[in-house]
This record gives C-alpha cells, structure tokens and sequence, in this order.
C-alpha cells in the first residue's frame, strides 16, 4: 500500500511538473510591440493628445529631450526614452514586393511563419497595370501592419525602390519597374499609395489625412544603378549626370512618388552625383523639400554617412561628414555612424542643436502620423489586423494574378502555344531553377504557399519526367546533358527553364555579359536538336538576356519570360502554356545583345553620342540594335486599333504669358517657324491643353483575354537631345473573342510632348507630333497662333 501511495503521488507530482515545464516552454505569441502614451504614467504629455496638431505634438516632445537623447535617435535602431515612457523603435524593415527578411525590423519567429511573395517589381511591371500596383501596394501595408501589430515588424517600410534600369547589367534592375521614367513613376504612386493606406484602403478603415497604414520610401535617390563594375563600386561611384539627363530620366520617378504617391520617406543613395555624395547634397536634397514639397523623413542607405567620408573622401574626418548630410537634410543613419560621431561634430561647432530638432521633428511626425504616439495600437484604426490578415486567400489570388498578368511571351512560332491539356501529353522539364521554390528574387521573405515550375506543370500533363540538365545556374559543366537529352527524346513536348538567377545578379553584383550563364546554350541548343518537336524555352531572372540563339532557332518554338514570379510562378505558368491564361505582358525594359557590353556601365549619359560610338541608352535614346525592343509582348490572340478621335491641332496663344507672347510677335515678320520650341515654364495653365486619344482595340483570337495599349510620340524633327520616341501612355483592358472594345488615353503636351534641354529646362517643340499606337499614326500640330 505504502509503495503504491508513493507512486501515485510521485506521478501527480512528475504531471503538474510537466503541465507547468509545458507552460513555459512552449512556444507562444510574442507580445505585442511596445508604445508610447502608455497610461497611466506616460500618456499625460502633451505630445500623446492626438487632439492637438502633429507638428504642435512633435515640437513639445523635442523640447523634453536632452541632447543624448536627441543623438540616439538618428540611428534605424532609435534608443528608448525611459523617463518618458517612449520604447525603442527599429526604422528598418523592408517589403519590395512582399514583407522581407532583410533588415533587422522584420522576423517570422511568431504566429506569423511566412508572408504573401508577390512577383519581383520587374515582372509585376510588366504587367502595365495601374490597379495591379496599388493592390500589390495594399496588401503588403495590410500584412505589414498586421506582423507589427504581434511584434514581428516596424511600420516604416523602405520600398519602393524607384531607380531607372538604366544598364541591362545592373544587379537590382530586377527592384525596379523598367527603363521608362513615366512608368517607373506610375508604379511608384500606385505602390505607395497602396501601400501606405490611401484612396481605397482609406475608405475600409475611415482613415484621415495624416493616418498612415504604413509608411513607404522612394528609393535610392538619386542616379544610383551601379553595384559593382570594374573598379567602380556603388560606395565610391561618383555618378557624372547632365541637368539634361536628371531632369528627364533619373528624377521623375522620385518626384511622382514625392508629388503624387506622397510617399513618407525618401532614401538617398551611397553615389555620389557630379561630385557631391548624394546624401551630402543640399542641392539635390532642398531640391525635394523646398520645390517638390516632400513630408516625410530622409534616411541614409546603410552605412552611406560612412561612405561620405571612407569611400567618397569628400569630407576630411568623420564629424565633417556627419555634418554634411545634417546640413544637407538627412534625418536619420542606417547605421552607427551619426550616433558615435555627432556628439563631438557638435561640439567641435560643426553641428548645430537646431539640425538635431529638424531631423527630430520629421522622425516624430512620421511615427505621429503611423499612430504610434496616440496609446495602445490594438485601439487604433488598424489594430484589428493580425496573423490571420497574413497569407490570405485573396492575397495568394493577387500573388497568382500578378504572376500572370506579368509573365511575357518573346516568342511563338506558329501558334506552337498553348498546349492542349486534355490530350494526355507527356512533358519533359529540363533545368536547375525548374524545381527551386525560391522564385521572389531579392528582398525575399518566406512565402505562403511556394510552388515551383515543375510543381505547376506536373498538374497539367499526364506524364512528367524531370532532369536538372546543369547541376546549377552557373552550369558549368555539361554531366547532366546526357539525362537531359534522353527525357527529351521520349516527351511529346519538352520545356527548358533557362537563365538567371540571384547568383548573377543581386544587391552589390552587377553581371558581366548578357548571355546564359556557363553552357546554359549548348544545353538548350542540344535539347532542342534531340526532342520529336520544337521546345518551349522558358526565361528566368530580372536582367536583360542575349538569347538570338534561340530566337532564331526554329527547333525552339516559344519563348517565355516569367522573371522571379514570386510564390505562384509555377501555377500561372503552367495556366499559360495550357492555354487558360492568355499572356499580355510587355518588357519593361530593352534586351541588349551581348555587344553592349562594351558601353562603359559608369557612363550615366542617356542620349547617343556617335562621335565616340556611344549608341545611347533605353528605348528613348538608344540606336543600336535589339534583341526585345521595350513594350514587346506576344499574345495567344492577334489584335488590331482604329483611332477614333484625337485632336489635329493645338494652340498655344491662350497659355503664353506676355514676355513670351511678343518675342514671339517679333518673330513673325522673320518667319514665325524659326522658333521650333517654347519652354513649358513659359506657359500658364499648361494642363488646359490636355486630351483624350479614344482607341478601339480588336481582339481577332479566339480566346478572351488581357491587352496593353501602348500610345507613343515621336518629335517633329529633329531637335538636339529629343528622344528617338517616348511612351506617352498606357492602359490594360480585358478583351472579348472576335470583339473590339474602347479605351482612352490622357496626353498632357506639357507633360508628355515635352522634354528637357541641355539645361534641364523642359521644352514643347511646335510642328507636327505624331502618336502612334501600334501600326496607326496620328498627327497632333502645335502652333504658337
């Protein structure tokens, strides 16, 4: 009996131990992130009173530091302020086209395990859709404030990035939306104001004004498209840039995502630009506050305080450089470096209390206006959102769909595609990045539901067999062909997932030729010479590929490019080739022979130059040969346009102002066409000149589906610096079988017909200016009476 009293009670003892080992061990929700204005001590402050007006809130709470305290926080890790009640504070997450692992602001060690990954900005720029871009934008606000608000990110989100892919070797063009500074910008606002809660979000949640979901950031500012290249490097590149250049290319982006996204951040760039490292620049960065109207804070790229003065040697010791970039307008250092130095630059006279407030009050008014000073979040607009606003159904959906509408068919002779699903096929898949599931490219985090190539075709075919081909992306070595030929030979179709991966191209790593990498062509070339048909070769990665091997050989049917395209590649691809999705995207970007890699990368000139064989750059300027022009995209269905009205002439009497108007009287006795050009800040009420193009689009297939109308301009004649053409708009539209349906464009002359002089002065040339939307022209005369 004794033996068996101690048993038991030893065993209920070991089953509390346990329950209560258990209640500690397991793992459980991380807490909700820290705030300000916790009452019942710290919510008293007047800059806790979400009554009063931020700038009124930010300024009292600046008053209440000491100049320690104010230094601590010009770092992206910001100290906490115990005796006021403020926490921490981690300025560094990332979500380029998902909520990503990079940075220290972001973790997936909570309730949230992984994030929607949408495709790389690239391929959902492909997609030429407005509306596409701000959904992107809005459920990456939605899934990054749900993570802050169970401690598993910050609110301050340093996407996009708005560069222009200027040079097809550069490493992040992939971050980017393109070439063309137009779309570039237009994805910027549809992004950021997705993003950061605006125009339809604003009306799920009743947001105000100043409400941000989120905050977004336009990056890297300005003329940064450089990684690593020959001796140059992105710390010490010294980014030569005429006005001309800055004025048309590298800045509209910046200032559509200033101007109209509204964006809340802006990054400056490690470079500098002609002489003066970009975040030391009062010039290029009081150019976005004072004329732009930029409400937000500036953030150094990380470590480029640094750079001003290790790598730039611009500034003679570490507390000059500190002070150059306060000076300039940075607000805060990715890094440490502003916090080890900027005691004794204030010391020394270098800096003044008044920088440290400047910087202060937009941080403050940023965080103010994320809510972050008004108490307990989980109270606030937002703070409903959660894990189970993470990986939706809807958001995986929009993954699938930006995939699809993004992926771009090069080629396709004879109608080879689509595949007939229903007659039983067989399918050979050949390539290493065929059964990879990390399909995001850079600035990934963990995706929901990763699918890979492979995976979504396998759904589609009743027989599948695989063969790596090469061992990896590099493909140096030809042991996998063998497979590779033998499973090709047995297929009735066979499709070759070829290309880049982030191995050649990524963050400080610019490539150095345009072709497959290795022996990725002779395994193509030999594949395709061994299959019973012609073979589906299918494109990965985000830069520019010389592929005329396969564009011109007639034993490779189809070409594809899917890019990086995120979580759902594997399903929209297989939808494509089988014919349920019918492809519409268009590149973004010009595919260069492997010739143009003899054009210098840091030559930042846009516009060609025969007099020493530069052929220019991007579809506006450049004059050499192609292998995919910019805005080249096939389809299933054939399409034709009828213009249906636009404007004939144009007059610009009623908008000049008066000095303008009697030079221009002057001029008439001469002979009034020697003037070839007025300069649009010359004129008033420049829009009052806007019009529509209506176009009827024809969808003479036999499938629905998807279409870009692309509308170009061309000049007049040819006036010195003006582009060989320019896009002036765009707009998707689903089409019908055998059916024509009609869309309209805006063209703002001023806007669009325009383009910058030599002093970066924008000018309206006169004449005769003709839009063109695929084979149809149509001439628009601008006249001065």
């Amino acid at each position: 009996m004794f033996h068996q009293q101690t048993f038991i009670t030893i065993f209920i003892f070991f089953f509390f131990f346990t329950l209560l080992l258990l209640q500690f061990t397991t793992p459980t929700t991380p807490p909700p992130p820290d705030y300000p204005c916790k009452p019942p001590h710290h919510s008293h402050h007047p800059f806790c009173n979400p009554t009063l007006s931020i700038s009124t809130r930010a300024t009292s709470l600046i008053s209440l530091l000491t100049l320690s305290e104010k230094i601590n926080q010009l770092s992206n890790n910001a100290s906490s302020i115990p005796h006021l009640g403020i926490p921490s504070y981690q300025w560094w997450s990332e979500s380029l086209h998902g909520i990503a692992t990079n940075g220290p602001g972001v973790n997936f060690n909570g309730s949230v395990k992984s994030a929607t990954d949408f495709p790389q900005v690239i391929v959902s720029a492909s997609s030429f859709n407005r509306s596409l871009w701000f959904l992107i934008g809005s459920a990456l606000g939605v899934e990054g404030r749900a993570m802050y608000n169970v401690g598993q990110a910050g609110l301050t989100f340093w996407a996009p990035n708005v560069n222009v892919f200027r040079d097809p070797r550069w490493g992040r063009g992939q971050e980017t939306p393109g070439e063309d500074p137009m779309v570039v910008s237009a994805y910027a606002v549809e992004f950021v104001r997705g993003i950061q809660g605006g125009d339809g979000i604003k009306n799920v949640f009743n947001d105000d004004h100043d409400g941000l979901m989120v905050s977004a950031c336009c990056k890297h500012f300005t003329a940064y498209d450089l990684e690593k290249w020959g001796e140059f490097s992105r710390y010490n590149f010294n980014a030569v840039v005429s006005q001309q250049d800055l004025e048309d290319t590298y800045q509209p982006p910046f200032r559509g995502c200033v101007q109209q996204g509204k964006a809340s951040c802006l990054m400056c760039s490690y470079n500098a630009v002609n002489g003066v490292p970009a975040c030391a620049s009062e010039d290029l960065l009081g150019l976005v506050r004072n004329k732009w109207g930029f409400e937000g804070y500036i953030t150094s790229d990380c470590d480029a305080v640094a750079t001003v003065y290790e790598y730039q040697h611009y500034a003679k010791s570490p507390e000059e450089a500190v002070a150059d970039v306060l000076k300039a307008g940075v607000d805060i250092n990715c890094g440490t470096y502003m916090l080890r130095h900027t005691e004794s630059a204030v010391k020394q006279g270098m800096v003044k209390e008044d920088n440290l407030n400047r910087a202060l009050f937009n941080l403050f008014s940023v965080q103010m206006r994320l809510g972050l000073f008004n108490g307990d979040p989980k109270k606030g607009k937002f703070g409903k959102l959660g894990p189970k606003d993470v990986c939706t159904p809807e958001h995986k959906k929009l993954a699938l769909e930006a995939a699809r509408q993004g992926m771009v068919l090069l080629k396709n002779d004879n109608k080879f595609l689509p595949l007939d699903r229903n007659s039983g096929i067989s399918l050979a898949i050949i390539g290493p990045m065929a059964t990879t599931t990390k399909l995001g490219g850079g600035y990934s985090g963990i995706p929901c539901s990763p699918k890979s190539l492979y995976e979504g075709l396998k759904e589609y075919a009743k027989t599948i067999s695989y063969a790596f081909g090469c061992h990896d992306v590099q493909c140096d070595s030809e042991d996998g062909f063998a497979l590779a030929i033998d499973i090709a030979k047995e297929a009735d179709f066979v499709v070759i997932v070829a290309g880049l991966s982030t191995i050649q191209e990524t963050e400080d790593l610019d490539r150095v030729s345009l072709l497959l990498p290795g022996k990725q062509m002779d395994l193509v070339s030999r594949v395709a010479s061994a299959s019973k048909r012609p073979v589906i070769l299918v494109l990965t990665g985000g830069g520019p590929l010389d592929v005329s091997f396969a564009e011109t050989n007639q034993l490779i049917a189809s070409i594809l490019w899917v890019g990086y395209p995120g979580e759902a590649g594997g399903k929209a691809l297989a939808e494509i080739i089988f014919g349920e999705f019918n492809p519409a995207g268009r590149l973004p970007m010009t595919w260069y022979p492997e010739s143009f890699t003899n054009v210098p990368m840091n030559d930042m000139g846009m516009r060609a130059d025969p007099s020493r064989g530069y052929p220019g750059r991007t579809y506006r300027f450049y004059t050499g040969s192609r292998i995919y022009g910019f805005g080249h995209g096939l389809s299933y269905s054939d399409f034709s346009y009828k213009l249906l009205s636009a404007p004939s002439k144009l007059s610009l009497s009623r908008i000049t102002e008066g000095g303008l108007r009697k030079r221009l009287l002057n001029n008439v006795e001469k002979e009034v066409y020697e003037v070839d050009h007025v300069r649009v800040d010359e004129l008033q009420n420049c829009n009052s000149l806007s019009f529509l193009v209506n176009i009827s689009v024809m969808n003479h297939g036999d499938l629905d589906g998807n279409h870009v109308v692309m509308l170009f301009s061309k000049w007049p004649k040819v006036i010195r610096g003006s582009p060989e053409t320019q896009l002036v708009g765009f707009s998707r539209l689903h089409t019908i079988s055998n059916k024509s349906i009609e869309t309209s464009i805006l063209v703002d002359p001023c806007e669009h017909l325009s383009f910058a002089d030599e002093q970066g002065k924008r000018i309206l040339p006169l004449g005769h200016h003709i839009l063109n939307v695929g084979d149809v022209e149509h001439t628009v005369s601008i006249e001065i009476f």
